[in-house]
């Protein structure tokens, strides 16, 4: 889990758009984003399996 303070400073726009740091909305992680989702792969695993995420289906073969 991210510290508020991290959260908050990702948070604020930065001087270069460079530096801009992608972050899970739920958590706060900031490594295994994924940008079309806009949260994290443990959160996105979770709120699959809860059918919360439209479109998407765990696979099977």
């Amino acid at each position: 889990m991210a510290t508020t303070a991290k959260r908050v400073k990702d948070a604020r726009k930065p001087k270069f758009s460079c530096r801009k740091h992608n972050r899970c909305q739920l958590c706060g992680r900031p490594r295994g984003f994924l940008r079309k989702f806009g949260v994290c792969r443990l959160c996105f695993r979770g709120l699959a399996l809860k059918g919360e995420i439209p479109g998407v289906v765990k696979s099977s073969w």
